[in-house]
């Protein structure tokens, strides 16, 4: 029995038909996807491709010769909440203008699971359909940057904090202080009972913004209230009406994206609340929506577009051999307009 092939030689079907215990035709069909092959078999077969870091000798070619010109980036998303989240629109805007400079295409692929997520990634590392990838909406323990971590995996870059970054190389703001900042201010002005409306519990950032929460609001003493939603407007809107309708309500609110903290403010209105006598609202990633609501939103800022731009510059050099980095791109500034203000005495 030969051993099994090392990392500086290329793997070929004989390799993964003896690691499989198959035959190469069997091996030919289940890579190709061919009928001939039981699905338990064929899903031996691309396991154990993945695992030796297989290609095919024609894309194996193409990588030597050339580049395709394209980076990737598969979303897990619901299509409709993409197509309205500024934050996205903004990056993919920064992405693009450097990618066009540089003669590069963005293969986007938006997915139903975190599963159809992974097996795209798999499929792109076998057929070496991109030059690198963009990791988005990063988990702690993300399976994803355990795969692209893998020897002959594709070049790829974290979008998210150095934490859950692994091996790999990323790009990130420091969503934490930005959140103490927001509650300093808010705490400031006289406010002692804040709700945060977050984002989907499982991403990293949305832990390291409930973390920064909960740890400045019990510092300082204050009453916090901690609010979960999946970033559409309709939970937003959800999640203001809970909390206004609790026992001791808010008198602040930090939401996750700007259509939330929109949503919170046709709430406020129904109920008759006053922004920013009432209540003040303060949203995360300014965009031009929070400029022209009445009152204008008091948002975390930063150059969203730029930050895209960032992350592409950094995933042509991972490209090109760079060593390993964390790059600190920004902290978000709070932009303080006419969406808060002092807590109205009476309230004290």
């Amino acid at each position: 029995m030969t051993s099994a092939p090392g990392e500086s030689s290329r793997v070929t079907i004989s390799d993964i038909a003896e690691r499989a215990g198959v035959s190469i035709g069997a091996v030919s069909f289940a890579l190709n996807g061919r009928k001939g092959v039981s699905e338990t078999t064929r899903e031996r077969v691309l396991r154990i491709a993945d695992d030796l870091g297989w290609a095919p000798a024609s894309a194996a070619r193409s990588l030597a010769e050339s580049r395709t010109e394209t980076f990737g980036m598969v979303l897990a998303r619901d299509p409709g909440n993409l197509s309205v989240e500024s934050f996205y629109m903004q990056f993919l805007a920064g992405l693009e203008s450097e990618l066009g400079q540089r003669g590069y295409g963005l293969l986007l692929q938006v997915v139903s699971s975190r599963e159809d997520e992974l097996a795209t990634l798999q499929k792109w590392r076998r057929s070496r359909r991109v030059d690198g990838v963009l990791l988005m909406d990063v988990t702690i323990d993300d399976p994803r940057v355990t795969l692209l971590s893998q020897p002959g995996s594709l070049p790829a870059i974290v979008v998210g904090d150095p934490s859950v970054a692994g091996n790999l190389s990323c790009v990130w703001t420091d969503d934490a202080k930005s959140m103490r900042d927001a509650v300093r201010y808010l705490a400031d002005l006289g406010h002692t009972a804040i709700a945060r409306v977050g984002g989907l519990p499982h991403f990293a950032h949305t832990r390291i913004r409930d973390d920064a929460f909960m740890s400045e609001m019990r510092q300082r003493g204050l009453d916090p209230t901690l609010l979960r939603t999946d970033y559409t407007a309709a939970e937003g809107a959800r999640a203001t009406r809970d909390a206004l309708g609790a026992g001791v309500a808010p008198t602040a609110f930090v939401y996750d994206n700007d259509i939330m903290t929109v949503a919170g403010l046709s709430v406020a209105m129904e109920l008759g609340r006053r922004v920013p006598d009432d209540l003040s609202l303060i949203a995360w990633d300014d965009s031009v929506l929070c400029e022209h609501t009445f009152p204008q939103l008091t948002a975390l800022s930063h150059d969203v577009v730029a930050f895209g731009a960032h992350v592409a510059r950094r995933l042509f050099g991972v490209v090109d051999g760079a060593p390993r980095g964390e790059h600190k791109d920004s902290t978000p500034l709070l932009r303080p307009r006419a969406s808060t203000a002092p807590r109205k005495a009476a309230d004290y």
